[in-house]
């Protein structure tokens, strides 16, 4: 058995078969669980890929931010944020898309995958309105695949529980991790202190 795995056999070698419930489960479209749990996530991590390389950038708000407009589309505001627009030009150039929805307390989670395109259309971005702020853009994502997944992970990680919980003086404060990371002249405390004004009076 090869240390590095370079062909689909070898992968295949190094596992059991798949499980006959894995391998049916992926539905083609929305089914009553997955709005259900759609409708009840605040959070969720995006992948796409472009020319430039990959990137996987997480989204949240309040449960319901994601819209279902029917069984295998979906709506997601682009709310304000640093303007790399990382996601956003990964998918102009490639539609593909891969989604994780998370809802606190809960292990299992929901894999979605599909293409996505951009809209600015106003009776779209307007569906979200924050003290009449909409967001700049929207997704628009037609759904390719759809299934749970189970809890291993999460409960491995514990991420739910307190165990692993730090106090977040462990680590430097972002003003600090930017300042030792890229050449600028603010202080760590000046950056600290603008994302602070940022989370408090720019989150939409």
């Amino acid at each position: 058995m090869p240390e590095t795995i370079e062909t689909i056999e070898e992968l295949r070698e190094c596992y059991p078969p798949v499980m006959e419930r894995a391998r049916l489960k992926t539905l083609r479209r929305l089914d009553q669980h997955c709005r259900a749990f759609i409708e009840r996530s605040p959070f969720l991590c995006l992948g796409t890929s472009g020319a430039e390389g990959n990137d996987v950038t997480p989204r949240g708000d309040a449960p319901g931010f994601v819209h279902i407009l029917d069984d295998v589309t979906l709506a997601i505001p682009d709310w304000r944020g640093n303007n790399r627009l990382d996601s956003l030009a990964n998918i102009v150039e490639n539609p593909n898309v891969g989604m994780v929805f998370l809802i606190p307390g809960v292990d299992e989670t929901l894999r979605v995958n599909g293409t996505a395109v951009i809209t600015t259309d106003p009776a779209m971005v307007q569906r979200w309105n924050n003290g009449g702020k909409h967001p700049c853009s929207a997704l628009l994502v037609t759904v390719r695949e759809a299934y749970m997944h189970c809890g291993k992970a999460l409960i491995r990680s514990k991420l739910w529980k307190e165990d692993y919980k730090i106090e977040r003086s462990e680590l430097a404060s972002y003003g600090q991790m930017l300042k030792d990371q890229i050449e600028i002249a603010d202080s760590a405390e000046e950056i600290q202190a603008s994302v602070l004004e940022a989370y408090r009076d720019r989150l939409y």
